[in-house]
């Protein structure tokens, strides 16, 4: 159903922004510590990851297709495209000191 008056243009990425502006404050306030990095998981074989590639987002790599209680070392499940975003752009100084 359209929604005439409604006009947001590029709306995953607006969406994508405006979270990625509020998630470390947000988290903070719930956990006690903020977060500077984030990442996501792209099924490559059932999505593209416009949206996140049009807000900044940036491939790092992909998973092995075994899941993380995987025993059999062998890939079971669809490899995945990993996608981060630096929420400080002191990220990595903030991380290392962790």
């Amino acid at each position: 159903m359209n929604s005439p008056w409604v006009h947001v243009p590029h709306l995953a990425s607006h969406i994508l922004g405006n979270m990625a502006r509020s998630l470390s404050a947000d988290w903070e306030r719930m956990y006690h510590h903020p977060v500077y990095f984030a990442e996501t998981f792209i099924d490559p074989t059932r999505f593209r990851g416009t949206c996140y590639r049009a807000a900044n987002w940036v491939l790092m790599g992909h998973t092995t297709g075994r899941g993380k209680n995987d025993h059999s070392y062998k890939p079971n499940r669809t490899i995945k495209e990993v996608l981060g975003l630096p929420l400080t752009p002191r990220f990595r100084e903030l991380l290392s000191q962790m």
